[in-house]
């Protein structure tokens, strides 16, 4: 049993396919398959169940992947403890974000961490919070930065910041006029969100059910990201309402497109930070944090 056969099961159990397991790997596939048969011959039992269309983790075979999963962890961190010698703010820091959050936190971040951890590069990405929490339990990515609620067992969170939700209007809607925009007032307009995936369209629809009928309104386009709900509010489609950090740039002056508060009680979401409780370069994150934390971005309140 070697370290190398644990990673190409814990692969396919990810992929349950060996083709693209094998390309993740960087291997053949014959090279994949006879590796995994050679382990299940090894351990005289069966990983996976295989046909034509999928591959499965037979009950056992969950229980082996779950304990591999493990295995690779406590091994980076054996290569991590080689490289103490270097400061645990002295390698690269791998960190996710949801879309939602990544295009505005991350020019900030990185402005922010230099005089921190100037010797530590970050390695960032950008995904859904379902994908995030995946590459966080296997070891793919050091920390992930979401919004609430989340829950998952071994990691350790620290919320961040609170940010306020605002309205976006066509400049020549009605609603641009006024100075806040009440919940019942979006009620009776073209509200356009994101598509299926983002947490941020579950939270615009918790804080306010009332536009829940552009859900089904197909004639409606779902946006892929709030930069494209921004330019479809620009150009006259609807309204849209944002994170306040989103509006931290402006693409367009007031004649085209103007952001309008929420009146009465504000909706907003909370930003958290996550990470493996065994986690074993702890100052790594706390540089992160107190980088974020010193960010300032548009609306946010620190914690």
């Amino acid at each position: 049993m070697t370290l190398t056969e644990l990673k190409y099961i814990v692969t396919l159990a990810q992929e349950r396919h060996f083709r693209k397991a094998a390309e993740r790997c960087f291997v053949s596939q014959p090279t994949l398959s006879v590796a995994i048969k050679k382990l299940e011959d090894e351990l005289d039992v069966a990983i996976f169940e295989r046909n034509r269309s999928d591959v499965r983790l037979t009950l056992v075979g969950e229980r082996i992947v779950a304990q591999a999963r493990k295995v690779l962890e406590e091994a980076e961190i054996v290569k991590l403890l080689a490289h103490e010698g270097k400061g645990q703010l002295n390698l690269p820091l791998r960190v996710g974000a949801i879309f939602t959050v990544g295009p505005y936190l991350f020019p900030h971040l990185i402005r922010h961490i230099k005089p921190i951890a100037p010797d530590m590069p970050l390695i960032l990405e950008e995904n859904y919070t379902s994908a995030l929490r995946q590459k966080l339990r296997n070891g793919e990515l050091d920390t992930i930065i979401i919004s609430l609620p989340f829950e998952e067992p071994d990691v350790e969170i620290q919320d961040l910041y609170d940010e306020p939700f605002e309205v976006l209007i066509p400049a020549r809607h009605p609603l641009a006029q006024q100075e806040k925009i009440t919940r019942k007032q979006l009620e009776k307009e073209r509200i356009l969100l994101l598509g299926e995936g983002h947490c941020f369209r579950e939270q615009v629809l918790n804080a306010c059910p009332g536009v829940a009928r552009s859900v089904d309104d197909h004639s409606l386009p779902q946006g892929t990201s709030l930069e494209t709900l921004r330019h479809m509010v620009a150009s006259g489609l609807g309204l849209t309402i944002v994170p306040s950090s989103s509006n931290d740039q402006h693409i367009y002056d007031e004649d085209t497109l103007v952001e309008r508060p929420f009146a009465g009680k504000i909706p907003y979401r909370r930003v958290s930070i996550v990470w493996r409780q065994r986690f074993s370069r702890p100052k790594a994150i706390e540089a992160l944090v107190e980088a974020i934390t010193s960010c300032s971005l548009l609306g946010a309140a620190n914690l």
